[in-house]
This record gives structure tokens, sequence and C-alpha cells, in this order.
């Protein structure tokens, strides 16, 4: 079986990149994850990759002269990688539109809501604050809009009375390193 070749691109601990390298470790898995690319050189998620023997790169947007440049650059790397798909997983920034638009059908992101439902930051507080019952999280594609991509999966979890954002983020972190896996292994598959 030819696998795909995957980058994960991240900004801190990388904890879905992590439940993406374990799915890949499977023989029957159809994507390897060949390499991770970092916007901070710090990111606790380049040392993880590292360890499991997956090429790392960080690149900081300050030391660019133009978000432009920066993509260019990021996307030479990833060409570099030969990578087939592109998944971010907790990568904090914003993408232009001409990188979003270079792997388009091919970049997936994993996001703390039911989207279309609270698209941006601070899903977990908006949720409580707004008395919803139900929250969770969607694989979905990379667009040009915030969070405005096809959904790929959803996963819901209930909200309980005695919820924090803390109790109720980890509760929905559990469903996102499981779908994650799951809907890179349908892209991989070309189902999508």
């Amino acid at each position: 079986m030819s696998k795909k070749k995957v980058a994960i691109l991240i900004s801190g601990r990388g904890s879905n990149m992590s439940a993406l390298i374990e799915a890949a470790k499977a023989p029957d898995f159809p994507a390897e994850i060949v390499g991770v690319l970092s916007n901070k050189a710090a990111a606790p998620g380049l040392e993880i990759a590292a360890s499991h023997g997956i090429a790392t790169a960080s690149l900081a947007q300050s030391k660019f002269p133009s978000r432009e440049m920066f993509e260019d650059t990021m996307t030479l790397m990833l060409e570099s990688w030969e990578v087939d798909i592109v998944c971010l997983a907790g990568f904090m920034r914003v993408l232009g539109e001409d990188f979003v638009n270079r792997w388009e059908g091919r970049m997936i992101n994993i996001h703390p809501s039911l989207l279309p439902a609270y698209k941006g930051l601070d899903t977990h507080a908006r949720v409580l604050a707004a008395g919803e019952k139900e929250h969770g999280c969607t694989v979905h594609f990379v667009t040009p809009g915030l969070d405005e991509g096809d959904a790929i999966l959803q996963a819901r979890v209930p909200v309980l009375p005695d919820d924090t954002e803390d109790t109720l983020a980890a509760r929905v972190l559990v469903e996102e390193h499981r779908i994650y896996p799951e809907a890179l292994k349908q892209l991989a598959l070309g189902k999508m």
C-alpha cells in the first residue's frame, strides 16, 4: 500500500499531533507522518515528533518581512518533505489565501466546537456562557474563511451542569484524539 505523506503544523504541545503519530504507526494506516513544522521554536511538540524519528522544523513569522514570504518558505519546506496532506494541530496562525488555496482539498484542521457554531477562539467558555447542552469538535477542510471549510467528521459531548472550561475541554480533547486520525485515514484513502 502506498501511504500518503503528511506534515503536521503545530504551535504548542501538539496533543492532536501525538494522536496522529500514534495512529500512523499501525501498518494498515494509509498515511505516514513525514514532518512536523512549528511557527514557535520552543513548541514542545517538536521534541515529541523528533523522539519518534520524524523530521522537524520551526519558522518564526517575525523573521520574515511579510506573511507571504513566511508562507512561501513553509511551502518550500513542505514540498521538500514531498507532502500530500497537511494537518493543522493547534497551529495558531491564520493562513493566507494563497497558501490555503495551494493545499485546497489536502489541508485539514481540528476545531473544538460543532462547526459552524463557535468559530474562532475560546469555544469552551463561549459554549458554557451560552448555556449550551452539547459541545464537541469538528475535523474540517481548511479554506480561506476561518473555520468555514466543509466538515469531515464531528463528535459530540454533553455539557454537564458542573462543567468548567477545563473539564469540558478535557472531554472534547478525548474526542478530538479519536476523530482526527479517522478523518486523516478517510482523506488518505480518497474517501473525501
